[in-house]
């Protein structure tokens, strides 16, 4: 008989789940596994509420939620166990877990340290550990994990403000790294000012980039250049703006989710330029070849990083002083800020301020 999410582990645990596809979380028992050698326990304090969370907790990805959900996968917090194997943190440092808790570590990917590209990849949330136990993400009152996936945090970075770095923040800095374009001079273009193009705004400037924020939304510009830095904001819907900008960018990073044409992106770009999709729309997008023959130009994808870009990418934050611009909430406030977030009706990240409320909610 199959034991209880209370029953599978040693370690009691406490959070908030989604138990079908209304994606209404509610309070949730379960438990973790004891420390192993090569483990580390965290208390979280803190855990920003992604995108993907909300397709997850309604199933809105074909079948792929599996329930109880515990959602949440930017989750930080404070060491209060390590394994006798463990070299790379210590009881009372802040720490962090992002999307991944494991991989093979032996195939192409792994060897190359991007544990996020492995077959086998096991997800933070909403996946199986080895054992066929569901794993159980961030809205919830510790975690446990393997070494190799633990990120640290150096003192002088803010958890609360940082916490959105282990997913959207990954998310921008790995594509501008990988396809050359974090390099001083680049012109770089962001598309949506969200949660992951706010933070590709701050890393593509501290980079050395030229920054043009591209949008729908005109109510966006005082915010692209007043408060992000951007160095110029584009109207996509103008088109003397669109014709002015053509093949003026070595870049782009497309954080849109929404259905949307990306001829007029693959225009802005010079010859040799990238267009990097971030977002994940529900419809295939419309690929026109012939821009692409005519500067050969590149549409690429990219998804989060291995955990040794990731912790460089946190130590880089914490260099440039690069956090997410943030709404921390209490525990009892998710099931709103989830309907909030389907409404676009964030800026630009929500962070759930675990360590102090969600304590109150245990029944």
């Amino acid at each position: 008989m199959a034991k209880s999410p209370e029953q599978e582990h040693p370690k009691k645990a406490f959070g908030w789940a989604a138990r079908d596809t209304s994606g209404i979380l509610s309070p949730f028992k379960f438990s973790r596994r004891a420390t192993g050698d090569d483990d580390v326990t965290f208390r979280v304090l803190y855990c920003g509420i992604c995108h993907s969370d909300l397709h997850m907790i309604k199933n809105e990805w074909g079948g792929t939620s599996t329930y109880p959900l515990v959602p949440g996968h930017e989750l930080v917090g404070e060491v209060t166990e390590v394994g006798s194997k463990v070299k790379k943190v210590k009881v009372g440092d802040k720490v962090g877990v992002g999307c991944v808790v494991g991989a093979c570590h032996s195939c192409e990917n792994c060897m190359n340290d991007l544990e996020v590209y492995c077959p086998k990849m096991i997800l933070t949330d909403n996946s199986f550990y080895s054992d066929g136990t569901l794993t159980y993400g961030g809205y919830s009152d510790t975690m446990v994990a393997n070494e190799r996936y633990i990120i640290h945090f150096p003192e002088n970075i803010p958890l609360d403000a940082s916490a959105p770095l282990l997913c959207a923040g990954i998310t921008v800095y790995s594509p501008l790294k990988y396809y050359g374009l974090a390099e001083p001079g680049k012109h770089i273009g962001v598309v949506g000012l969200g949660g992951l193009g706010h933070l590709a705004v701050k890393f593509a400037k501290a980079f050395g980039a030229k920054v043009t924020v591209i949008s729908t939304s005109i109510s966006k510009k005082d915010e692209a250049l007043e408060h992000l830095g951007a160095d110029s904001f584009l109207l996509s819907r103008d088109q003397e703006q669109v014709q002015a900008a053509k093949n003026t960018m070595d870049g782009i990073l497309d954080t849109v989710s929404a259905a949307h044409s990306i001829l007029p992106l693959i225009d802005l770009l010079k010859s040799h330029g990238k267009l990097v999709l971030l977002g994940v729309p529900e419809k295939p997008l419309e690929l026109p070849v012939f821009p692409l023959l005519m500067g050969r130009k590149t549409v690429a994808g990219s998804c989060t990083g291995g955990m040794k870009e990731i912790q460089e990418m946190v130590d880089f934050a914490a260099k440039h002083n690069i956090t997410a611009d943030t709404e921390i909430i209490p525990m009892e406030y998710v099931n709103t800020a989830m309907e909030r977030l389907a409404k676009g009706d964030v800026r630009y990240r929500f962070v759930i301020d675990i360590g102090n409320t969600l304590a109150a909610t245990k029944p």
